[in-house]
């Protein structure tokens, strides 16, 4: 296997790295760092010159995975950049397919995994933003990777765009007690205003390379973002897995040593 490392804002590496390359799984965004100027790099410009790229090497397929809610007209930095970034794509000649995904979980996720690091520092309460309430319906990376692979092989997806996600509905709140019970934290859930909740993201963006939060996780929780029920069934014959089946990586470890182990870079 060969690998090629380029700048997705290096015009030349990028056309260097598609030379003999068919398909193009494009995954790569600045939404971890929580800082908007990234998301005009990575995200918008990176896409399109990537797009370009794509377009004049000749490559067969394209799948890029965006987000549920992307939206030119959003209020919300990662979706409307997620939105420029499915027009540069749809506006080449490369044949793509746009995922737009709910939130993924897995093994090294942002997702999961930076709430059992929050749980573990979190001085005996966990601030939830807000009543709790917003529904979210995480979709596990397999079945994600799954979805993938089979729209790369499928042509009638070309040129279309799909909404996907799990296969269940839960509020951030049922989410959050979930994954404490999982990691075997004992802090009190505590409702706090959104504002303080975004201040302390806010901080932790200044403070830490790595922050287990940022205000753009906080502003996906904002909104509820659903796709149907059925779309994995219907689309790709899959049956997905249920959240509280797969979650058994959250269990036995120092959660607390798993934000320290991020910051400074060390593998496990």
């Amino acid at each position: 296997m060969e690998v090629a490392i380029a700048n997705l804002l290096d015009k030349r590496g990028v056309r260097a790295a598609l030379v003999g390359v068919d398909s193009v799984i494009h995954l790569a965004s600045a939404e971890a760092h929580g800082r908007e100027a990234g998301l005009q790099g990575v995200d918008i410009q990176g896409t399109a010159l990537l797009a370009a790229a794509a377009s004049q090497a000749k490559v067969k397929r394209l799948i890029f995975v965006s987000h549920l809610g992307a939206e030119l007209s959003s209020a919300f930095p990662v979706l409307r950049a997620k939105a420029m970034a499915e027009q540069s794509i749809q506006r080449s000649s490369v044949p793509a397919t746009v995922l737009r995904s709910s939130l993924a979980y897995g093994p090294g996720d942002r997702f999961t995994s930076a709430i059992a690091m929050l749980l573990s520092i979190s001085p005996l309460v966990f601030p939830l933003p807000g009543n709790g309430t917003t529904a979210l319906q995480p979709i596990w990376v397999e079945d994600l990777a799954t979805c993938i692979l089979w729209a790369l092989e499928e042509p009638r997806m070309v040129g279309q765009t799909y909404e996907i996600g799990g296969p269940e509905f839960l509020t951030v709140e049922q989410l959050t007690r979930l994954i404490k019970r999982v990691a075997g934290s004992r802090r009190w859930v505590v409702h706090t205003s959104p504002a303080t909740v975004r201040a302390l993201a806010w901080m932790l963006q200044r403070v830490l390379p790595r922050p287990p939060l940022t205000t753009f996780a906080l502003d996906y929780l904002a909104t509820s973002r659903m796709a149907s029920l059925d779309a994995l069934p219907r689309l790709f014959g899959l049956k997905p897995a249920l959240l509280e089946h797969k979650l058994g990586y959250l269990k036995g470890r120092n959660w607390g040593w798993e934000l320290l182990r991020r910051q400074l870079g060390v593998k496990r």
